[in-house]
């Protein structure tokens, strides 16, 4: 039952058709679990969390960056270098007191995805990675669970439903990854503010949905949205074998074709022998503004067309703020540079 509380917050629903009591209570007793407290999961935490889920997880392992602060609108100056899933769980729970929290300041991973899944009933996707995204469609298989899917890039975005009563998955609209270096992340390219706050709100849509059992959900449909042209297109596609998960991947790195390399070396063991390296910076010129360790300054979206200019008179560490970017940067420069020595800071400078 609902307390006298309850009803006065949630009284927009009460009073709604297709929603009302019964439908609430399914909401008050659900669990969901957000993937990612980013650009889409910001807007994906805030509007479940009103909408009154009753159990909401939060796993993301990144802290505030003031980056972010142009779409990721749970956060504020004062949050930088805080764990986003820890702040977002205080703030939200402001927002809505009837709402339990589960934070987890950590990685998804081939190791806890299976029994974290099993906790919850419906799993988001907010994630900004191939790697994450194949990993939690084939754990979301394997638990049965549903999956609400979102993809932005620039101006456009992406939402469906996998997994859905039998529906078709992720794998079975993209069966393989693209290349690293053709699927740029927002830090590389940008991404216009509101577009995850627009995409963010259709999978919470589709959350409530899946959740009250209303309406016609996006499963084998992909809606596809641009805001520069305000034009939305939903495609239709089937299930096919591909949908056929037995186990997780032992390295979904290196499915989605992510390098990890051995020659890794940490900022301690790199201010201890800073002489012997050059260092090679790939961040944008914001983040190089902020703070840096010094060295060459190329970023990764221009080292194509001035890779010339790169010393490679010693071994050369790469860094960024996390470490993917220079990975990438290692990846193309290793091909450029057949005789060069190439070090990833690991972790980067975050």
């Amino acid at each position: 039952m609902l307390t006298n509380e309850e009803q006065k917050q949630y009284n927009r629903h009460l009073i709604l058709d297709k929603i009302g009591e019964k439908g609430q209570l399914k909401l008050k007793q659900a669990k969901v679990l957000v993937i990612g407290a980013g650009g889409l999961g910001c807007p994906v935490l805030q509007y479940i969390t009103a909408a009154g889920v009753g159990t909401i997880g939060i796993i993301d392992h990144d802290v505030v960056d003031q980056s972010n602060l142009q779409r990721q609108i749970l956060y504020t100056i004062d949050d930088i270098e805080k764990s986003k899933a820890e702040i977002a769980a205080n703030r939200l729970s402001k927002l809505n007191p009837f709402v339990t929290f589960q934070v987890y300041k950590e990685k998804l991973t081939s190791e806890n995805a299976i029994s974290l899944f099993q906790k919850y009933d419906v799993i988001i996707d907010g994630s900004d990675n191939f790697t994450t995204r194949y990993l939690t469609n084939d754990a979301a298989v394997l638990t049965q669970k549903p999956l609400v899917y979102g993809a932005i890039f620039k101006f456009e975005g992406q939402v469906s439903v996998f997994n859905y009563k039998g529906s078709a998955t992720y794998r079975c609209l993209y069966p393989k990854p693209p290349k690293p270096e053709e699927s740029p992340n927002c830090s590389e390219i940008g991404v216009i503010g509101v577009l995850p706050g627009i995409i963010g709100c259709l999978q919470a849509n589709e959350a409530i949905k899946i959740i009250c059992e209303i309406g016609d959900v996006l499963a084998n449909k992909l809606l596809m949205y641009n805001v520069l042209n305000m034009r939305q297109l939903i495609l239709k596609f089937e299930k096919t074998d591909n949908a056929k998960i037995t186990e997780l991947n032992d390295n979904y790195d290196f499915f989605c074709g992510v390098k990890t390399t051995q020659n890794e070396i940490t900022l301690k063991q790199l201010e201890n022998n800073l002489h012997h390296y050059n260092l090679l910076d790939v961040r944008e010129y914001s983040e190089r503004k902020q703070h840096h360790i010094g060295g060459q300054h190329i970023p990764l979206n221009e080292l194509q067309q001035r890779s010339k200019e790169i010393a490679i008179d010693k071994p050369i560490v790469v860094y960024c703020k996390s470490g993917i970017r220079s990975q990438r940067a290692i990846n193309f420069l290793e091909k450029k540079f057949k005789n060069a020595v190439f070090f990833n800071l690991k972790n980067g400078i975050h």
